[in-house]
Order: structure tokens, then C-alpha cells, then sequence
């Protein structure tokens, strides 16, 4: 008997460790903190969760940022005093499509770095991932650098709970907010959630005042709202020729309005996302480098 109750808890062993073996296949474990100052940028992973460096970060030089300069000028700002270590806020960048919300986030930090703005890095999250911020948080809380969180496109459909860790994130929790961090995000909309779907529950909740307060007010724990706006043609053409003389295109005016307008027209759209498709379009029927001169 002690044989075979000896065998059996060997095979019980045996069972638990291949368990065991599958599960860690399943969910490794998170991989060490990299060199921060080996980059400028990180993209935000999971499975197993790691930062990886971003080798290059695609983004314009915030001059060429036509008709944003309120937002320009009030996010910039806050993303000085925050490289600083002095107290800024979360910021929601919301609006038209295509209007240099991301654009400017990453510019705004590129810029802040060019001024000596300090040990601050820049780390792309996914909307996808939004649950593992608490791990992310937890990664980074108590590092000698300053984290910018980016999620760009960040909205919530219908039975999305997303939203819960994005507020305990924002509010903190009992720990609260690392000190070295900070949470931008771009989105279409206001409230990050459809109107539609705003007005439904209003009208078919018991108290239509507290059936949609939990998830509009997830815009409240930001405190910037930047709103965005779409351009008119004028201000569509000058984006345009800020592009080429930035990228040494050579093109008088006459020229580039009438490509530039036909463009729009085929596209059905005006927008800062239109005219860089147009410059590129044009940068490669000249054979110009999309690099920006200086």
C-alpha cells in the first residue's frame, strides 16, 4: 500500500508540473524593464507584457502644424511642466479626423526633448490593451524617467468595460497616479463613446441622468479637452506648401493649388490626413525623400 500510495502521489506530482509547464506557455512571465535611455519611445505589449523601443517615431516637426495653435500651445505647455516635474494634467485630444491630434502629441514630446526636456519617454498603448495598464503602471512607477502615455483613437462601444480601467488608471486608485506619468489620448469623440448609444440609455433608463454618468464622465478625468476642427480650403493649401518647403519639393503655387484641389475632390475629404497624402503622392511622382530639411 505505501508503494502505491507513493506512485500515485508521484503521478499527482508528475500531473501538476505539466500543468504547471502548460500554463507558463500560456502566460510568460513579463519580461525585465528595458534601458530607457536606449530610446526615445516604447511601444506597450502583452503576452508576454514588454516595452519594446520604438527604433523610429513617425512624426512631423509641430511647426508644420497649421490652424492647432491654441492646442499647440496649451499641450506643449503641459508637457513642459510635466518633463519638468512639476504638476500637469492628463490631456484628450478630440475632434475632427485627419486634424494632427496624434501629429501632435508626438510633436509636442519631440519638442520638448529638443529643449532639453529631460529624461522623457513616449509609450504607445493599444486601445486593445487598455486592461494591463495596471501592470504598465506598475512597471514604471518609481523609475528614474518621465513616461508619456499615448493611446491613439481611443473610443467605447456598447458592453465595453475598457473603459473601468481606463478611469481607475486616471483616478488613481489608492496609490495613486505615478508621479512620473501621464496619459494622453486621441479620440473622435467628446465623451469617447457613440451619441447614439448616449441618448439610448437616456431614454430607456429608470434615472436617465445616472444611466450614462459612469462612462461620459471617463472625459472628465481628463483635464485638458483640446478640441479639433476641420480646415477649410485655404488653410488646406497652406498645410500643403508647409510640407513641401519643409521636404525641399520645388513647386510654384498655381501648380500645386490646382493638383492639391483636384486631389481633395477625388478624395471627397479635406483634412491636415488629406494633404499629407497629397505631398506624398507628389514627394514620389518628383522623386523627393519624405525627409524634412534641417
Amino acid at each position: 500500500m505505501t508503494v502505491a500510495g507513493g506512485d500515485d502521489r508521484a503521478r499527482r506530482v508528475a500531473a501538476l508540473e505539466r500543468i504547471a509547464d502548460a500554463l507558463e506557455r500560456i502566460a510568460p512571465s513579463p519580461s525585465p524593464a528595458p534601458d530607457f535611455d536606449a530610446a526615445e519611445a516604447f511601444v506597450w505589449r502583452t503576452a508576454p507584457d514588454r516595452l519594446d523601443p520604438a527604433t523610429r517615431v513617425s512624426r512631423v516637426p509641430i511647426g508644420l502644424l497649421v490652424g492647432v495653435d491654441r492646442a499647440r500651445d496649451t499641450l506643449l505647455e503641459n508637457t513642459r511642466r510635466f518633463a519638468a516635474g512639476m504638476p500637469a494634467n492628463n490631456a484628450l485630444l478630440w475632434g475632427a479626423r485627419g486634424m494632427g491630434k496624434s501629429s501632435l502629441v508626438k510633436a509636442a514630446h519631440a519638442a520638448v526633448l529638443a529643449e532639453g526636456g529631460g529624461r522623457l519617454a513616449l509609450i504607445e498603448i493599444q486601445r486593445e490593451d487598455i486592461p494591463s495598464l495596471d501592470r504598465l503602471m506598475a512597471l514604471l512607477r518609481g523609475v528614474d524617467h518621465r513616461f508619456l502615455l499615448f493611446c491613439d483613437d481611443l473610443s467605447f462601444d456598447k458592453d465595453d468595460n475598457h473603459y473601468k480601467s481606463l478611469k481607475a488608471v486616471l483616478d488613481g486608485g489608492v496609490e495613486g497616479r505615478p508621479d512620473n506619468v501621464i496619459f494622453y489620448a486621441t479620440s473622435n469623440r467628446r465623451h469617447l463613446m457613440p451619441r447614439d448609444m448616449i441618448e439610448n440609455e437616456r431614454s430607456t433608463a429608470i434615472s436617465p441622468s445616472e444611466a450614462t454618468e459612469e462612462k461620459v464622465s471617463l472625459s472628465d478625468r481628463f483635464g485638458l479637452w483640446l478640441g479639433f476642427h476641420p480646415c477649410g480650403q485655404d488653410e488646406f493649401l497652406t498645410i500643403i506648401r508647409g510640407y513641401c518647403d519643409a521636404l525641399g519639393i520645388d513647386i510654384d503655387d498655381e501648380t500645386m493649388h490646382a493638383q492639391a484641389i483636384e486631389w481633395r475632390q477625388t478624395r471627397g475629404a479635406i483634412s491636415g490626413r488629406v494633404a499629407w497624402q497629397f505631398v506624398t503622392d507628389l514627394a514620389g511622382r518628383m522623386g523627393r525623400p519624405m525627409v524634412f530639411n534641417g
